[in-house]
């Protein structure tokens, strides 16, 4: 067996597993990391997008070094009956550009790509071909797509990146855009302009059941563009089925997501907005802890995000909530009028709900009023209970 050692191994070189690399490059270089990742290359075919009020002065500078598409002139949402310009800014990097970030940050063998793990243990990883990997602590950024301990529904995607014949001269991203047809759940489409003649448009919806057909949202992308005036080439495309969490049993879900002694972080330790399914405010948040721990032993590292996540599940419970009410109290195809009450609030409160930094009094002001559900359909979704979140294969 082929052995190698170091201080930090990193299993998963997502966007969790790539920030904490780049938080200890950036605040731990002493320390000897190893990054693994299991496909070709760290992050795969993926958007991330955030706005800037996600994240403070140390979490933006962590992400400095990304190469990134920024719009500081804000963002627009469009609904049947309500469309509005926020002041908001906001921001999106592609994996490839992440990943390039990461290779500058670290040394060339600290990046161990196609690295299928066949154990994970507290003091290291086992690779195939009988490679180990011996660490003082591991830690687990590998993706979870689903679980029986928690309940809820599906934010099910597909994005494709167009490169255009001609300018399309939009000036700013559109981030919902739900004057469309919602076929069974909320429907909108997400329009980020990349460049003058490059556009990223995605399809998505609040749904039941993480049932994603591919051919059917191409088509519904295809006819999205052809309705603007859009005519170009797919440059890049991906899918996503993510779980919009309403509850559960947290402490089952982590005893099944972690072996003993190995840290969690990313989705595998509950670090995500319950109803927008948005990690990077909370992975740019944990990378930045990690660094500040690295020192620690693995088990007491495990332990601190172990707690963070029983904190964090506490303290997002406004968010499933509403993502109950969203999904159980309102008929899929009105589920779009909950959006477009949500935003006709307050610019300031509309902003730590995505950041999930939401108040007292901001939960009092979303709650107030008449409600865009019946109450006896909401008074059902908050008592009853919702479906388990297991994942099927995408088609």
């Amino acid at each position: 067996m082929h052995q190698r050692r170091c201080d930090i191994a990193i299993a998963g070189g997502g966007l969790a597993g790539g920030l904490i690399a780049l938080a200890l490059a950036r605040h731990r270089p002493d320390l000897e990391i190893v990054l693994l990742e299991a496909g070709a290359r760290l992050g795969g075919e993926k958007r991330w997008s955030w706005f800037a009020t996600d994240l403070d002065a140390a979490g933006a500078e962590l992400l400095a070094p990304v190469r990134k598409t920024q719009w500081d002139g804000g963002y627009e949402v469009a609904f049947p009956a309500h469309a509005r310009t926020l002041s908001t800014p906001y921001r999106s990097m592609h994996s490839a550009d992440f990943a390039a970030a990461i290779g500058r940050a670290l040394p060339g063998d600290a990046i161990v790509t196609g690295a299928k793990i066949t154990g994970l243990d507290a003091t290291g990883a086992t690779l195939v071909g009988a490679t180990r990997i011996e660490a003082r602590a591991v830690i687990d950024c590998r993706g979870v797509a689903g679980s029986g301990h928690l309940a809820g529904g599906w934010q099910v995607f597909l994005g494709r990146h167009l490169r255009l014949g001609q300018p399309h001269g939009l000036p700013r991203p559109t981030i919902m855009d739900a004057r469309v047809a919602q076929e069974g759940g909320y429907r909108f489409l997400y329009v980020l302009p990349l460049g003058p003649c490059d556009l990223f448009l995605e399809d998505t919806y609040y749904q039941d059941t993480p049932r994603l057909d591919r051919t059917i949202l191409a088509a519904r992308l295809d006819a999205y563009a052809r309705r603007h005036g859009w005519h170009g080439r797919v440059e890049a495309e991906e899918t996503g089925v993510l779980p919009v969490v309403t509850g559960g049993d947290f402490t089952a879900f982590q005893a099944e997501q972690a072996a003993p002694g190995v840290a969690a972080a990313g989705a595998r330790g509950g670090f995500v907005h319950p109803l927008t399914s948005y990690t990077l405010p909370f992975a740019v948040e944990t990378a930045l802890f990690v660094a500040e721990q690295a020192g620690l032993p693995g088990e007491k590292l495990a332990a601190l995000l172990a707690a963070r996540g029983r904190a964090h599940w506490a303290a997002t419970r406004f968010y499933r909530l509403l993502g109950a009410m969203l999904l159980g109290a309102a008929e899929p195809a009105e589920r779009y009028r909950v959006f477009q009450r949500f935003y006709r609030l307050p610019q300031p409160l509309i902003e730590r709900f995505y950041a999930a930094r939401s108040t007292g009094a901001d939960a009092l002001r979303v709650l107030a009023g008449k409600p865009p559900v019946k109450l006896s359909r909401a008074f059902a979704a908050l008592t009853g209970s919702r479906p388990a979140l297991v994942a099927e294969p995408a088609r």
